[in-house]
């Protein structure tokens, strides 16, 4: 193991982690948005709206990210529609989260007792506000445990970036081996980033349930 080599390029790493982290945080937010309409709709069995979300969901569940990468990257632009390779990113990890997203709030959503969103509406509340301020609390709480899951699962599905010449984590260790046959410091590293971004993100997400447990919701 070349540990010379390791301290040279930690900065690329670094440099490489903090896109991943950008493009994944604007993603993630995007999809969780997504989802909390998409979920919204099936709940309230919108017409027309709901039978548009079910075939997304399955569009985006039963193709693979980096096909429909290639799609925004490669093949809108022969229509005339160009993407830069960061919004190509953002939009498609936005595109697949949406729909994890929308099952992990459909999930919550279900949890709750219809007699309250028949209260909140008694007490004079709009659907909106009640679905705001009574509803989803109780489905986001349920839905810690998934909404976590789908977040590191996304996170690691940057890893398909590289696919687009988008300088990510992966992009890096692949142009590191090419160059200097690096290959175990190059995936050391490789692997080391990936664990400093998700293991945080699975111990918050453990501590947020247990606390949200002993808060007594999602019972």
């Amino acid at each position: 193991m070349d540990f010379q080599f390791i301290q040279q390029y930690i900065p690329m790493y670094v440099e490489a982690a903090r896109l991943t982290l950008t493009i994944g945080a604007l993603g993630i937010v995007l999809a969780t948005v997504v989802g909390i309409l998409c979920s919204a709709v099936e709940y309230y069995r919108i017409p027309v709206l709901r039978h548009i979300v079910s075939v997304y969901v399955e569009l985006s569940r039963n193709t693979p990210l980096l096909v429909q990468l290639f799609f925004l990257y490669f093949g809108l632009p022969k229509i005339g529609i160009r993407w830069s390779a960061e919004l190509c990113g953002i939009v498609g990890l936005a595109f697949l989260g949406g729909s994890y997203m929308t099952e992990a709030f459909r999930s919550g959503l279900e949890t709750v007792e219809p007699i309250q969103k028949e209260s909140a509406l008694s007490l004079g509340m709009t659907p909106v506000q009640t679905m705001w301020s009574v509803i989803l609390p109780q489905a986001m709480a349920v839905s810690v445990p998934s909404l976590v899951a789908n977040v590191i699962f996304l996170l690691k599905e940057t890893s398909v970036f590289s696919g687009i010449a988008l300088a990510d984590l992966m992009y890096v260790a692949k142009d590191l081996i090419g160059l200097y046959y690096k290959t175990p410091e190059a995936l050391s590293m490789l692997v080391i980033a990936y664990l400093i971004i998700l293991l945080p993100i699975s111990i918050l997400g453990t501590v947020l349930e247990r606390r949200l447990r002993y808060a007594g919701f999602g019972h």
